[in-house]
Order: structure tokens, then sequence, then C-alpha cells
């Protein structure tokens, strides 16, 4: 069990319960062998964990990283009637708040003997998406436990994170980062699609191109003629149109970021 410096037993108990809830339904997926491996932490959107999330991961295994698909309604008992209901409608379970699974999901990857907690990456889709560039905007310390609920995390909850990918991500009003900007110095894509009605593809592309980052600017891969959830067969929103072309060229992007952008650097002497 990894201790975290400075914490009473007491929050280090509430952290251990969320990482204990979380850890009940996440699905770890790996190269072969015994690593430890770099890992990639993937965040379901609003309607909750889907099918495509697996082929995500096998792009990221592909790749040589290892994935885990994190559930954030299975231990909650959140319905898929219910997340649409009131989750995608923005009526309660915020990026802000929900950033909490993943600071726990991270702490979880630091635990784990076949991963490498010094390199991960953390990616999220819609809900994801904006979970996730909040987690990337909360200020370390009081700011994050405050915001998350959860009293146990560590001072620095993004220790070990090299970079963050975000698909169709919501950065509308209630998005912290869009306003805050990204305190962590690390490289964020991002894949917009240009049909995409449900959060806006031109107004989050250039939400993300204007975003303030204390690393590179964010990168923005533009997929015109894709809308919202354009990586789901199971989508039933009209909104919503599956295109298997443009999700092999997505998965082929993230591949090749996780490849490149994200992979170790050279050690300097």
């Amino acid at each position: 069990m990894v201790e975290l410096a400075g914490l009473s037993p007491r929050t280090r108990e509430l952290m251990d319960i969320r990482i204990e809830q979380l850890a009940r339904s996440i699905e770890v997926f790996r190269p072969q062998g015994k690593g430890p491996f770099p890992t990639v932490i993937q965040l379901h959107g609003c309607g909750g964990r889907k099918p495509a999330q697996a082929d995500w991961a096998r792009a990221a295994v592909n790749a040589g990283w290892a994935a885990i698909t994190v559930d954030s309604y299975a231990h909650r008992g959140v319905s898929r009637m219910e997340a649409y209901a009131t989750i995608c409608t923005g009526v309660r379970f915020w990026g802000r708040e929900r950033a909490g699974d993943l600071y726990a999901a991270m702490e979880w990857v630091r635990r784990q003997s076949w991963a490498n907690g010094g390199r991960m990456v953390v990616a999220g889709w819609s809900h994801g998406g904006w979970t996730v560039l909040d987690a990337l905007s909360l200020a370390a310390g009081e700011e994050a436990r405050s915001a998350t609920g959860v009293a146990g995390l560590p001072d620095e909850p993004l220790a070990g994170l090299v970079g963050a990918f975000v698909v169709y991500p919501y950065v509308g009003p209630g998005c912290l980062a869009a306003r805050r900007g990204l305190r962590a110095a690390v490289n964020v894509a991002a894949i917009v699609g240009g049909r995409d009605h449900v959060v806006g593809g031109g107004y989050s592309r250039g939400a993300l191109e204007r975003m303030a980052t204390a690393g590179p600017p964010v990168e923005v891969m533009w997929l015109a003629e894709a809308t919202h959830a354009f990586d789901e067969p199971d989508a039933r929103d009209l909104r919503v149109t599956y295109d298997p072309a443009l999700t092999a060229r997505a998965m082929e992007q993230y591949a090749t970021w996780l490849s490149g952008v994200a992979a170790p650097q050279p050690a300097r002497h």
C-alpha cells in the first residue's frame, strides 16, 4: 500500500474508499509482458461506459501502453436513463466533482506492479473530457480536495502525469478549464468534430485553442465531418452519426499521439 505523506489516517481511509469503489469495475488492458507499462486512464462520457471504450483501449495497447477504463456510475448505482436525464443535462455531477474519480484512479495505477506510475496519460470522452480538463485546472492541495469531495487526495494528485487526450470534450458553461486554464505543464491533445451539435464543434475548437496552459498550447485535431460520439455504434441520439472510417482515423491519431507526443523523452546528461 502506498503511503500518502502528510495525510492523517482518516483521510487515507477516505481515499482508499474511493479507490476501492472504483476498482470493482475497472477494466484493464495490457500489452504482453510484465511491464511496468506507461498507462492511460480512460473516462467515459455522460451516458456511461460503453463497448467503444474497449476499442480505444486496445488502440492504446497496440501503441505499447496499458489502458484502464473507469466506470464512474457502477458504484453510484446510476442507470443509463438516469445518467441521460440528470448528468448529460448538467443537473448534477459536474466535471470538477468527477475529477475525484480521476485522481483516485491515478493513485490506483501508482499501486499496480505492472504500471509505470511515473508515466500516465488521462483521457476522456465528452463529459469525461470535461472531467479531465477540470482535473488539470484545479489547484493542488485543498482546492482539489474540496472540489472533488475526496478529503484524502495527496498534495499533488497529478503526480506522474505526462499528457492528456480528450475527445469531443464539453468546454461550455461550468467548465473550470475554459476560464482558468490548465495548471499542469503537460502535452494536451483534443479531437473535435465539425458537425458536433451536442457540445458545439466550432465553439469547442475555439475554446481549446484559446485555453491558457502551463505547457504547450492544446493540440486540436479537427475532424470536419465528425458528429458527437461518432465512435459509438450504439449511439441513440439523432444528432449523432456513427462513422467507422472516422473512428479508425481517430484511434490511429490516439495511438500515434501516445507513441510520439507522450513518449518517454531521452535523458539529458
